[in-house]
C-alpha cells in the first residue's frame, strides 16, 4: 500500500492568487520524446522461448501427419478434369504395348451359357436374345415367348423360367421401380416387351449365405398394348420412368403406372411424347397421298436411346445419324437436334478432311455424367472407330449438374475428335520411308513428337462403342462369323496427373489393346454396382489412382453367342506388380523403375511400390480368378524400388524464416515420404471425412443408428493399414527417416543433416498415425457390435450430439475425438456391467482391441466404479459398504492422474449419496494434486495470477476438482446443520462424518486448495468462517488478497484482532488508512482511530518488541493528526464561498481521499486560504518552532477573528469574547504547547488587544482569566506580566502601566488563594516563589501605579505573605 508522507516543516507561503494551481515545470529538450514514449511504450523484448514464436516444432506428430493426409487428399481432388485434356482439337496417340504388364485390361472368367439353354435353342431353331442384369447378378435369355434367368457365375446354375405369356419376346430390360408403388422387397422391375404388349415383372433379389444371389419374380399384372410398334429399345430413369420406341418411327413412348386405378386414369397408361392425335392423322393422310403420287422417302427410326440422369436429359440416335437431346420433364421436350452432316461442318476449322469422318455413320452414343464434365455430355462412336466428344451448351455455357430447374441446352457441337490408333503393320512398313500418296498424318495442337493418323483403318467396321467413366472405351468390330473382336482403350490417369504436376502440355494419353471374343458379339454391360466417381464434381473425378484401393476396378461383361466374357480394368498397382513379375532381363529392376518414374513421377512410383510391397497387387490366376500377387521376387522388387529409388529430402536454404523458426520446417520430404502419405490417404480416403454414425429417420419408426461405412470395408482398410505398418516396421532400418536419429545426423553437410531431420520428422509422424487409425477402426467395429442406441443413452446430451457428428478424422487425430471415444468406451463398459457382464472381461477385451481408448488405468477406473455400485447395493452406512467405499477410493486415487472430470464428478456424487464426505473431499484433493505435480498453480497464484500465462491452465484443472470438493462441503453442511452434535453424551453419526470431513479440509497442506477454499467462503458470504481457522494459510491468503480488495484487508485485521494479535491488526489498519483503496477521509480517520486503539491495547502474549509497538503507535498518531488537519481543511472548504465551480469539486475530491502530505496541506490549502488556526495545528504536528512564524500566525488569527466578529456577527457578539473563545479553542487543540502556544508571546499580544480601542472594553483581567481557564500556572504567567511591566514597551507605558500593576496584584491574589485552598505548607509552592511574590508586592506598593482598590488588595496580600513567612 502506498504510504502518506510523514510530517515535515512547512514551506513559506508563496505569493500568488488564492488556491492557485501550481505552474507546470519548464519544458525541456526531451519533452516531446518523453511524451511519445509515454503514449507508445516500448514493446516487450521477445523471449527466446516465447510461445508466440512457436513454429511447427510445437505441432504434435499426429497433427502433422493429419495435415499431410489432408493436403494429400486435397491434391488428389485437384486431378485435372476431363475438359482439361479433352480440349478443342484432335488426338490419336495410343500405347499399344505388347508387354503383358502394360495392357490396360485383363480377361477374367468366361462363363459358358447353360447347356440346357443351348440345347433348347438348337432344337427350336429360333433366334436367341441374351443379356445380363448386373444389379441382380443374373443373366437372361429370351427364346420365342419364354424368358430364362440364371446366376451366370455358377457352373451349374438353376434356371428360372417365365413362360406365362404367349407372344414372342422382342426386348428384355431392367428398371428401378417408382417409389411407393410396390412392396419394399421389390427393388427392380423386368420390363418384358412382346409383339403384343409390355409387362412389368417384380424382382426381389436376395443374397444366400454362400454369397450367391437368388431372385424371386412377381407378376405385377401391369401391362400396356404395343401391338404394331415392334418395340426393341427400352430405357428407364433413376426415378423409375420407362421410355421406349418402335421400329418404324421416331416416336417416343412412356409406360406410366401407378399403384391403383384413379377416377380418370388406369393403373397403366401408354403415353406418346412426340405426336398428337392430329399429327398422326395428318401423317397417315400424307402417306396415302404419297402412294398415289409417287415413291415415298424411308421413315427414320431410332436405333439407340441413352438416359443422362445427372442432367435430366435423354439422347436419341436415329438411322439418319441425327442426335436429338430431350429434356426430361413430366412431358418430354426436344431441346436441340443435330445431324452428322451439321456436326461435321464445325470440324473444318479444327482439322483437315478425313475419310474416317466423311464416309461413316454413327454407331452408338454414350453419356458422360455431369459429375465428370460440365460441358462435354456425349461421346458418339462412328463406324470407322472415331470418337466424337460432343458438348452441349446454352449460349456460351451450360452447367453440367443440371437438374430439371436448369435451362436445357440449345447448342450442340463437336469439341474433340479421337481418332483410332495407327495400324502397327503399316507403321512398320513405312518406318524410315517417305509418306505415300493418300496418307494423312497431322500433329495435334500442342503435341510434340507425335502424330495422328487421320485415315487409320484399324477400327473400320465398328458396330458398337461404349464409353464408361472415367475413361474406359470399348468398341465391337465386325469379324468373321462365330468370333468377335474388341478394341479396348483406357485413359492413363497416371500420365495425366504427371503432366499436371510437371506443368507440361496437357495431352490425352491412352492405353489400347485388342481382345478376341469367344463368339458373336451381342452386347457389353458395366457390372459395377455403383457408378464411378473419385469426387462428386468434374475436378478430381477421373483420378483412378486415388480409388485403386477404395473402389473395385471396373468390370465389363461382354455377352456373346456362346459365353459371357468378363473384362477387368487393370489398376496402376497391378501394372507395377506385373512389371516386377515380367521385367526384362536386359534392363533389370533399375531400368523398369526408371521408366516408371519417367512416366508417372517418383512420388507415384513410391506410393505404387509401397502398395505392391504390402500385397495390394492383383493378377489373374490360371483359373481366371483374381488373386493377390504373393510372389517373393515381386514383393522384394517393390521393396527395393521403395527403399532404394524413393529419392532424398531437400532443404530449402532460401526460404524466409522468422528468428525462432525451426530450419527443419523448410525441408521438402522425399518422394518416398510423399508416396507413403499418398498410399495412406488412398487407403483411408473413403472414411477419413465421413461421420461414423448414420442417423436414419423413417416415418412412424424409431431413429435408427447405423455405421456409415460397412463393417467389411472397415476391416479391409484396417487390414491394409496393419500390413503397411508391419512392412514399415520390418524395413525401418533400410528406410531413410525411419532408421533412427543417428542416421538423420550423419550427413556430409549441415543442409543434409537438416534435410534428414525433416524427413525423419515427417516419416515419424506418419508412423505414429497408422496405429492410431488401426485402433480407431477397431474401436468403431467394437462400437457397432453393441446396440448403439443404448450406448449413446449413457452419454450426456452434449456428448451424445458430438458422438453423432464424430468423423473418422476426428477420432484418429483430435484430442476431443479421442476423449469422446473414451466416453463411449466407458458407456460400453457401463452398459455391460448393467447387463451383468464381468467388468474385467469386458475391459480386457476393449483394451486388447483398442488399448489407447481403454488403457490399464481405465480398467482400474471401471473396477472402482464397480466397487461403488456394490457399496450402494450393500448400503453406504453398513460396514460392508464402508469397506467397499474405501476400496473404491483407493482405486480411484491409484489412477488419479488419469481420472477425468466426469469420472471424478460421478464418484463424488455417489460418495455424497452414501455420506462418504471425507472420502469424496480427499479424492478431489488427491486428483487435484496429481494434475499439477509441478506446483505450477501455486507459482501462478504467488505471481499475482497473470493473464496469458501457461500456468493458468494448471490452476483451472485443479480448480475444477476443488469445486467438486466445495459441492461436497455444501451437501455436508446441509445434511448436518440441523442434527445435534451429541446425543446422550456421545457424538452422533452426522457429527462424526462432519468432523472427519473438516479434518481433511483443515489439515490439508495444499496452499492452492486453501486459497480456493477461502475464496469460496468469501464468495458465499461465509467470510466469518475464516476467523475460526488456525494456521498460516489464512494470514498468507488474506495478506496476499488484501492488496486486491478492501474486504480482504478488513478481514485480515479482524482475523488478527480475533486472535489477540492487536499489533498486527493495527498495522493492517494503518496500511488501509494510507493505502490506495477508494476510501473517504472519514473512513481513513476511522481506521487510524481503531489502529491507535489496537496498538495501545495490552496483549496477552509477547507478540512483538516494545520498541516496535511504540514506533507503530507513534506512526499511527502522527498520521491521525495529519488526517484530522486535512479533515478540518475539508470541512472549511465545503463552506468556503471563495471556492466555486469545477475547482471546488477538484479540491473537495482531493481532500476527501488519500491523506495528503503535511507540507502540501500547508502550502496548497491552509496558508493560501488564510486558515491561521489550522496553520498552527500544522506547526504543532510538523514540530515547527520558528517563533516569528508562530507569532505572526497568532497575530493574524486574532485579527482575523476580530474582523470576522464585526463582519459576521455585528453587534450580536462581542469581538473580545470571540477572540477569547478562539484562543481558548486553539490552545486546547495545541495542548498549550510551549512551541505553538508561547505564553511569553500570546499574553502580551492579548493584553495589547485588550487595551486597544473597542466599542466595549473587555474586563481588566480578561487576558489573565483566559490563560487561567486553560490551566496555565500562575507561576508561568507572573514572570511574563512582570517583564511587560518593567519593560516599558508600547503600549504599556505611562498610565497604562497601572493596568499591568493591578493585573499582577490580581494574579498574585489568585495564586495565594489557590495555594491556601490546596493546603500547601508554604504559600506559592515553595520558599523561592514566596520570596519572589513578597518582593514584587512590596515593590508595587512602593510605586504609584496601584489604584486604590488594587493597593488595598496588595496590602492585604503582603500581610498574608508576611504571616506565612513568620
Amino acid at each position: 500500500m502506498a504510504a502518506a508522507a510523514g510530517p515535515a516543516t512547512p514551506q513559506r507561503p508563496l505569493p500568488g492568487m488564492f488556491m492557485a494551481t501550481p505552474a507546470p515545470p519548464a519544458p525541456t529538450i526531451f519533452a516531446a520524446n518523453a511524451a511519445s514514449l509515454r503514449q507508445n511504450p516500448q514493446p516487450a523484448q521477445a523471449q527466446p522461448n516465447s510461445s508466440a514464436s512457436a513454429s511447427s516444432q510445437s505441432v504434435e506428430p499426429i497433427e502433422l501427419a493429419a495435415r499431410k493426409i489432408n493436403d494429400t487428399l486435397a491434391g488428389e481432388e485437384r486431378f485435372p478434369q476431363l475438359e482439361d485434356y479433352v480440349t478443342q482439337g484432335i488426338s490419336g496417340e495410343y500405347e499399344l504395348s505388347t508387354n503383358p504388364a502394360w495392357t490396360p485390361y485383363q480377361k477374367l472368367s468366361q462363363y459358358e451359357l447353360p447347356a440346357k439353354l443351348l440345347d433348347q435353342t438348337n432344337h427350336s431353331g429360333l433366334a436367341l436374345q441374351l443379356g445380363i442384369f448386373p444389379a441382380i447378378g443374373h443373366a437372361w435369355a429370351a427364346l420365342d415367348n419364354c424368358l430364362y434367368l440364371w446366376d451366370y457365375t455358377l457352373p451349374n446354375p438353376e434356371i428360372i423360367g417365365y413362360e406365362e405369356q404367349s407372344h414372342t419376346i422382342t426386348s428384355v430390360d431392367l428398371a428401378l421401380p417408382q417409389a411407393g408403388v410396390f412392396i419394399k422387397e421389390v427393388a427392380h422391375l423386368i420390363v418384358l416387351t412382346t409383339t403384343a404388349d409390355m409387362q412389368l415383372l417384380g424382382v426381389a433379389a436376395n443374397t444366400a449365405p454362400s454369397g450367391n444371389k437368388t431372385i424371386q419374380l412377381y407378376n405385377t399384372k401391369m401391362s400396356i398394348p404395343v401391338r404394331g410398334l415392334a418395340v426393341e429399345h427400352v430405357v428407364s430413369t433413376k426415378t423409375g420412368r420407362i421410355f421406349f420406341v418402335g421400329s418404324f418411327s421416331e416416336d417416343i413412348y412412356e409406360f406410366r403406372y401407378q399403384q391403383n386405378d384413379g377416377w380418370f386414369t388406369s393403373k397403366t397408361t401408354r403415353i406418346c411424347h412426340t405426336k398428337t392425335q392430329f399429327s398422326m392423322i395428318g401423317e397417315n393422310t400424307s402417306r396415302t397421298l404419297g402412294s398415289f403420287l409417287g415413291g415415298q422417302k424411308a421413315q427414320a427410326q431410332i436405333k439407340q436411346m441413352v438416359v443422362d440422369d445427372s442432367r435430366d436429359l435423354f439422347y436419341t440416335l436415329s438411322t439418319r445419324d441425327e442426335i436429338k437431346v430431350w429434356r426430361i420433364q413430366p412431358e418430354l421436350s426436344c431441346a436441340v437436334m443435330r445431324s452428322m452432316g451439321a456436326l461435321r461442318q464445325n470440324l473444318s476449322h479444327m482439322m483437315p478432311r478425313s475419310e474416317l469422318l466423311e464416309n461413316c455413320n454413327l454407331a452408338s452414343l454414350s453419356a458422360i455424367p455431369a459429375t465428370e464434365a460440365s460441358r462435354v455430355a456425349l461421346v458418339a462412336t462412328t463406324t470407322t472407330g472415331c470418337r466424337l466428344y460432343i458438348s452441349l451448351t446454352r449460349g456460351n455455357w451450360y452447367g453440367g449438374g443440371g437438374g430439371t430447374g436448369r435451362d436445357p441446352p440449345n447448342s450442340m457441337q463437336i469439341l474433340h475428335v479421337r481418332f483410332p490408333p495407327s495400324d502397327p503393320n503399316l507403321q512398320q512398313q513405312s518406318a524410315g520411308s517417305p509418306s505415300q500418296p493418300g496418307q494423312n498424318a497431322v500433329a495435334p495442337y500442342g503435341a510434340q513428337g507425335s502424330t495422328v493418323d487421320l485415315n487409320s483403318q484399324v477400327l473400320k467396321g465398328t458396330e458398337y462403342g461404349l464409353r464408361l467413366p472415367p475413361g474406359n472405351f470399348l468398341a465391337s468390330l465386325r469379324s468373321s462369323p462365330g468370333q468377335g473382336r474388341l478394341f479396348c482403350a483406357a485413359t492413363d490417369a497416371g500420365r495425366v496427373k504427371n503432366y499436371e504436376a510437371a506443368q507440361m502440355n496437357r495431352r490425352f494419353p491412352e492405353f489400347g489393346m485388342f481382345i478376341d471374343l469367344p463368339g458373336d458379339f451381342y452386347r457389353m454391360i458395366d457390372t459395377s454396382s455403383q457408378p464411378y466417381g473419385a469426387t462428386g464434381q468434374p475436378a478430381g473425378f477421373g483420378n483412378e489412382l486415388a480409388t485403386q484401393f477404395d473402389q473395385p476396378s471396373t468390370e465389363i461383361a461382354i455377352v456373346t453367342s456362346s459365353a459371357i466374357q468378363m473384362i477387368r480394368r487393370r489398376r496402376l498397382v497391378d501394372m507395377f506388380a506385373a512389371m516386377m513379375k515380367y521385367r526384362s532381363t536386359d534392363d533389370g529392376l533399375e531400368g523398369e523403375v526408371k521408366r516408371f518414374i519417367s512416366r508417372y513421377g517418383r512420388d507415384e512410383m513410391a506410393a505404387t511400390a509401397l502398395a505392391v510391397a504390402c500385397g495390394q497387387g492383383i493378377d489373374v490366376a490360371s483359373d481366371s480368378r483374381l488373386t493377390s500377387i504373393t510372389d517373393p521376387e515381386v514383393r522384394e522388387g517393390a521393396r527395393k524400388a521403395f527403399t532404394d529409388y524413393g529419392g532424398d529430402p531437400e532443404f530449402n536454404a532460401n526460404a524466409l524464416t522468422t528468428n525462432n523458426a525451426n530450419p527443419v520446417d523448410n525441408v521438402r520430404p522425399s518422394p518416398r515420404c510423399i508416396g507413403m502419405a499418398l498410399y495412406i490417404s488412398r487407403l483411408v480416403r473413403s472414411i477419413w471425412r465421413k461421420p461414423i454414425i448414420l442417423e436414419t429417420v423413417a416415418p412412424g419408426q424409431a431413429v435408427m443408428l447405423t455405421s456409415t461405412v460397412g463393417a467389411q470395408k472397415l476391416r479391409n482398410v484396417q487390414e491394409a493399414l496393419t500390413k503397411l505398418y508391419e512392412f514399415l516396421d520390418a524395413n525401418k532400418s533400410f528406410i531413410n527417416g525411419l532408421n533412427g536419429a543417428q542416421a538423420a545426423s550423419r550427413g556430409v553437410s549441415r543442409q543434409t543433416d537438416l534435410a534428414n531431420q525433416g524427413e525423419a520428422k515427417h516419416m515419424d509422424s506418419l508412423m505414429k498415425l497408422i496405429p492410431r487409425m488401426i485402433e480407431g477402426i477397431a474401436f468403431v467395429l467394437t462400437l457397432f457390435e453393441n446396440k448403439l442406441e443404448d450406448i449413446l443413452a449413457g452419454l450426456g446430451d452434449e456428448s451424445r450430439q458430438k458422438a453423432k457428428q464424430l468423423t473418422y478424422e476426428s477420432l484418429f487425430v483430435s484430442s476431443d475425438g479421442r476423449e469422446l471415444a473414451k466416453e463411449l468406451v466407458k458407456a460400453i463398459v457401463n452398459l455391460n456391467i448393467a447387463n451383468g457382464s464381468n467388468v474385467d472381461t469386458v475391459a480386457e477385451a476393449l483394451r486388447r482391441k483398442c488399448g489407447s481408448f481403454c488403457s490399464a488405468d481405465d480398467v482400474v477406473i471401471f473396477k472402482a466404479q464397480e466397487q461403488v455400485k456394490r457399496a450402494s447395493e450393500a448400503g453406504g452406512q453398513s460396514e460392508t459398504g464402508r469397506v467397499l467405499l474405501n476400496e473404491s477410493q483407493r482405486l480411484f486415487q491409484k489412477v488419479a492422474p488419469s481420472l477425468s472430470d466426469d469420472h471424478l464428478k460421478w464418484a463424488t456424487e455417489q460418495y455424497v449419496n452414501m455420506a462418504f464426505y471425507a472420502g469424496a473431499i480427499q479424492l478431489c484433493l488427491v486428483v487435484a494434486g496429481e494434475r499439477d505435480r509441478a506446483k505450477a498453480a501455486a507459482g501462478w497464484l504467488k505471481d499475482g495470477r497473470p493473464e496469458n500465462d501457461p500456468r493458468k491452465d494448471a490452476f483451472e484443472k485443479r480448480e475444477r476438482c476443488f469445486h467438486l470438493a466445495f459441492a461436497v462441503i455444501e451437501a455436508l453442511d446441509a445434511e448436518t446443520q440441523s442434527v445435534p452434535e451429541r446425543m446422550e453424551g456421545q457424538y452422533t453419526v452426522a457429527a462424526k462424518r462432519r468432523n472427519e470431513a473438516y479434518d481433511v479440509v483443515n489439515t490439508s497442506d495444499d496452499a492452492v486448495f486453501q486459497t480456493c477454499l477461502y475464496d469460496w467462503y468469501i464468495g458465499n458470504s461465509q467470510s466469518d468462517r475464516l476467523l475460526d481457522i488456525q494456521g498460516h494459510y489464512v494470514t498468507d491468503y488474506l495478506t496476499r488478497r488484501a492488496q486486491e480488495g478492501r474486504g480482504h484487508a478488513d478481514l485480515l485485521w479482524r482475523y488478527y484482532a480475533h486472535h489477540n494479535d492487536y499489533l498486527q491488526a493495527a498495522s493492517v489498519q494503518l496500511d488501509l488508512a494510507r493505502g490506495f483503496f477508494e476510501l473517504s477521509l472519514e473512513e481513513r480517520i476511522e481506521y487510524l482511530s481503531r489502529a491507535r486503539t489496537n496498538a495501545s491495547t495490552r496483549q496477552t502474549a509477547l507478540m512483538d518488541s516494545r520498541q516496535s509497538k511504540q514506533q507503530l503507535l507513534r506512526e499511527i498518531s502522527d498520521l491521525l493528526d495529519v488526517a484530522n488537519i486535512q479533515d478540518d481543511i475539508l470541512q472549511r472548504m465545503k463552506s468556503e464561498p471563495r471556492l466555486t465551480g469545477q475547482r471546488r469539486e477538484e479540491v473537495l475530491k482531493e481532500l476527501n481521499g488519500t491523506i495528503r502530505p503535511i507540507d502540501e496541506l500547508y502550502n496548497q490549502y491552509a496558508d493560501q486560504a488564510a486558515y491561521h488556526d489550522i496553520c498552527l495545528y500544522i506547526y504543532q504536528v510538523a514540530d515547527h518552532r520558528n517563533p516569528a512564524d508562530i507569532k505572526t500566525t497568532w497575530q493574524n488569527l486574532i485579527n482575523q477573528t476580530d474582523d470576522a466578529s464585526q463582519a459576521v456577527y455585528a453587534r450580536t457578539a462581542l469581538s473580545w469574547e470571540l477572540v477569547g473563545e478562539k484562543v481558548r479553542e486553539v490552545g486546547r487543540r495545541l495542548n498549550v504547547s510551549d512551541a505553538t502556544f508561547p505564553i511569553q508571546i500570546l499574553l502580551p499580544m492579548l493584553q495589547r488587544y485588550a487595551i486597544a480601542a473597542h466599542d466595549q472594553k473587555p474586563p481588566p483581567t480578561w487576558a489573565l482569566d483566559l490563560f487561567l481557564s486553560l490551566d496555565i500556572p500562575h507561576e508561568t504567567l507572573l514572570p511574563v506580566m512582570e517583564q511587560m511591566y518593567y519593560g516599558n514597551e508600547h503600549p504599556f507605558v505611562g498610565a497604562k502601566r497601572k493596568v499591568l500593576a493591578s493585573q499582577m496584584v490580581y494574579l498574585m491574589q489568585g495564586w495565594f488563594e489557590e495555594s491556601e485552598r490546596r493546603g500547601e505548607r508554604v504559600p506559592f509552592g515553595n520558599e523561592e516563589n514566596l520570596s519572589v511574590v513578597s518582593d514584587l508586592v512590596a515593590a508595587l506598593l512602593r510605586t504609584g501605579d496601584l489604584e486604590q482598590g488594587a493597593r488595598s488588595g496588595a496590602e492585604h496580600l503582603l500581610a498574608g505573605v508576611q504571616r506565612a513567612m513568620r
